[in-house]
């Protein structure tokens, strides 16, 4: 049961203003939804304003990353040399790699390459070759707040079918950004993510996906892209999450390397992409935050 405030008492998310000029309103409307039996946002899935501002310049952090990845990213390259850019840019801006040392992950980056689904390991083995694809998984740190999202590069001259993949999950992400709006539902996201790259033949790894992130590395929800297979939710303003799929040429069956535990391959050893973007749920649309 969530507390009950009186009107004048200061408001529970930490703004400073009273609970009546600041989420009453929203609180109510979403105890009609309760009612109704529909799944809502906990409280602590709801930024405040002064979070919001704090987690916008972490954002800005993990956008310049990829951007100076994008600007060195060519064949001949080394994923490790790609996890080098990433830390010397991070550090260099005064914020804290968070991959680095998460539960024993020891690269600043993640970098998966062709039929690697997410999680790869920056290594001076791994060369990008002409035809490669690569996701390049970035997430900051920056006074304690965190900031999420990655890129598809091609490396060189890539295969037509490969370069429609990265084009095809790009485009997935786009419209499940279409329908990231106040009151919407999270499986409106999934359903906009899944028809799509369904329709281009492709699948979905349907339990490997987004979250909420901000205050934490992550957070709730675990945000879904094939419609039923995840939890759903109203989407109430204040509301930040990913939005990732990753989504395969061939079947959506997958591995995680056992002697690593971390690097997750398509089973068939079909290509997979991913893109991903942090956005803020806004009171009459959304925000992205991070790209």
């Amino acid at each position: 049961m969530l507390e009950k405030l009186g009107r004048n008492l200061p408001c529970w998310c930490g703004s400073g203003k009273k609970y009546k000029t600041c989420h009453m309103a929203m609180d109510e409307r979403l105890s009609e939804y309760r009612f109704r039996g529909i799944p809502t946002p906990s409280r602590k899935m709801i930024k405040n304003q002064e979070q919001i501002a704090k987690i916008r310049e972490s954002c800005k952090v993990n956008v310049a990353v990829l951007d100076a990845v994008a600007a060195a990213i060519r064949p001949g390259m080394t994923t490790k040399e790609i996890d080098e850019i990433v830390y010397g840019t991070t550090t260099a801006m005064g914020a804290i790699p968070a991959p680095l040392h998460y539960q024993g992950f020891p690269y600043s980056v993640c970098t998966s390459v062709n039929e690697q689904i997410c999680h790869g390991f920056p290594s001076e083995k791994v060369v990008l070759r002409e035809g490669d694809i690569i996701n390049v998984d970035c997430s900051s740190i920056l006074d304690g707040y965190f900031s999420d999202s990655s890129r598809m590069f091609c490396i060189g001259e890539v295969p037509p079918e490969k370069r429609k993949l990265v084009e095809v999950t790009k485009e997935c992400v786009d419209l499940g950004l279409e329908a990231v709006k106040p009151w919407a539902m999270l499986s409106d996201v999934a359903r906009a993510v899944y028809d799509h790259a369904t329709a281009n033949g492709y699948s979905v790894v349907p339990d490997i996906g987004g979250h909420g992130v901000g205050i934490a590395f992550h957070e709730d929800p675990f945000v879904c892209y094939v419609p039923g297979r995840g939890e759903d939710m109203v989407l109430a303003p204040g509301m930040m999450f990913t939005i990732e799929p990753m989504v395969n040429m061939g079947g959506a069956a997958h591995y995680t390397d056992k002697q690593n535990g971390w690097e997750v391959y398509t089973k068939d050893g079909q290509p997979s992409a991913q893109w991903e973007i942090m956005v803020l749920v806004t009171e009459d649309g959304h925000e992205v935050l991070s790209w």
